[in-house]
């Protein structure tokens, strides 16, 4: 039975914490016992939460971490997987995974506070976040071929965020090859690498300085800029083009040199 954004208020999470403050979600993985892996139950917690983050004007940036100081997320829970194998999901991508706002469709940023190692499917986290800041001692591997599994999803978004032979190692070699977080720096996995300590607030100040903007037009912006990733030069250009358009007859537009000129802090719209 799916969970709703209603119910987050109501059902006790399994897994996962959810808190809202300062127009910040703070989303915790919260199983360290288990590498903070996903199941299925959490899966459908996840697609509530992502709804809740969706509908809720007062949350304008998303922070995922993991509990504890070991793993991020280990991808998910092969004791569910084995249970379930030999049969055969028949959905599309869009029907059967609801991990990141990407899968399901949020424009809100999203930073990723990565506070150990990430592995398997915990790189969709990885490859779907808007901003990725590593503690010193994170290490990144895909182990899905260890496990039968193909690495395609998380795979082909390595391939657009890293080097391709980077991308290639890490799903063909899989638990033989552990990517540190210097090296996920190095080459553009991540994008600040801070001590174990700094982590929380280095992010908590990153995602307070976005939600100080305009929400509109940082949702807009982050359109415009994932959607270059997937059109020629000139798509990308018009589609942008578009949405600046889209938003002048938006309050922010007003309301941000307004706000300049009075030397005050903007009122955005909600």
């Amino acid at each position: 039975m799916a969970i709703t954004a209603w119910d987050l208020a109501n059902e006790p999470l399994d897994g996962i914490e959810y808190e809202k403050r300062d127009h910040i979600a703070f989303v915790t993985l919260a199983c360290p016992e288990r590498g903070n892996s996903v199941n299925g139950n959490m899966q459908r917690e996840l697609r509530a939460i992502w709804e809740d983050v969706k509908v809720d004007p007062s949350v304008r940036v998303v922070v995922i971490t993991g509990a504890g100081d070991r793993h991020f997320c280990t991808g998910a829970d092969v004791s569910a997987l084995a249970a379930n194998s030999g049969t055969t999901d028949t959905g599309t991508f869009d029907e059967e995974l609801f991990w990141t706002s990407r899968h399901n469709h949020v424009w809100k940023p999203t930073i990723c506070a990565v506070n150990g190692l990430v592995a398997g499917a915990g790189m969709h986290f990885i490859i779907d976040a808007d901003i990725i800041v590593a503690a010193e001692h994170a290490a990144f591997t895909d182990t899905h071929v260890n496990v039968g599994i193909v690495s395609s999803i998380d795979g082909i978004g390595l391939a657009q965020r890293i080097p391709l032979g980077s991308a290639l190692r890490l799903a063909l070699m899989g638990r033989s090859y552990r990517m540190s977080a210097e090296r996920a720096y190095q080459i553009g996995l991540v994008d600040e690498v801070v001590p174990a300590d700094d982590l929380a607030r280095t992010v908590e100040e990153m995602a307070g300085a976005i939600a100080a903007n305009s929400p509109r037009a940082v949702s807009l912006t982050m359109q415009s800029i994932w959607n270059s990733l997937e059109t020629s030069h000139t798509e990308a250009n018009e589609y942008g083009w578009a949405l600046s358009r889209l938003h002048h007859t938006h309050p922010d537009f007003s309301e941000g040199p307004r706000a300049f000129i009075e030397k005050r802090d903007p009122q955005w719209a909600d």
